[in-house]
């Protein structure tokens, strides 16, 4: 029967399915190759439906991602979907790894934050092939960098107080291309036999009118 697997489709799953029994009931059951993913396709051998691949299409595309399908209408066997669309996907989770961009076109990039609809987009497009990873939200990142960057705080301060040798300060100014001037601290020392150099505070100056 692998000889007449020659459908697209095939090329999401394990290429050697398991041969199981059922209630009497000869069995084939593909597992899909996406990263994670624990689910099992199975094909019944004694129906009539036995070259159906509606179950294995309807999986592809709510664990793939739905521009996974279409991409496949070009390919005409699932080797060909195998090398191009699935490695792809399992190395970098992008369908279009493969493909060059079509267009002379200027590329332009927006530097504006995600709206909610363009975030629900980003999201399905950074799962693709990947649907169980957990992609944080702008307020949970925000917060554990508030997080990480106080409790960082607080070891660099003990350290330095509890230091019983010599610090070093140094300071340094700019002034960037808009006019506004800043105003940098950092402190040296050794610490277990490594130097150190350690920004402690970065100040804009104040503007002084004459």
């Amino acid at each position: 029967l692998m000889k007449e697997w020659t459908s697209p489709i095939y090329a999401f799953f394990d290429a050697t399915p398991q041969i199981l029994t059922i209630d009497g009931w000869q069995v084939h059951e593909f597992k899909c190759s996406a990263w994670g993913c624990k689910v099992k396709i199975q094909c019944y051998l004694d129906k009539k439906d036995v070259r159906s691949t509606g179950n294995m299409q309807k999986h592809v595309k709510g664990c793939w991602g739905p521009e996974v399908l279409p991409a496949t209408d070009s390919a005409k066997d699932a080797n060909e979907v195998c090398k191009n669309i699935v490695g792809s996907i399992l190395c970098t989770g992008s369908i279009t790894a493969e493909f060059e961009r079509k267009g002379k076109g200027k590329v332009v990039y927006s530097h504006r934050q995600h709206t909610h609809t363009e975030t629900r987009h980003f999201q399905s497009l950074m799962k693709t092939g990947r649907p169980e990873y957990f992609i944080p939200s702008p307020l949970t990142v925000s917060r554990d960098v508030k997080l990480v960057f106080a409790r960082t705080h607080q070891r660099v301060a003990k350290m330095l107080q509890e230091h019983n040798s010599m610090l070093s300060f140094t300071t340094d100014a700019w002034t960037l291309p808009n006019h506004c001037v800043f105003v940098a601290f950092s402190v040296h020392l050794e610490h277990k036999g490594v130097p150190l150099s350690i920004p402690s505070d970065i100040l804009e100056v104040a503007m002084v009118s004459s």
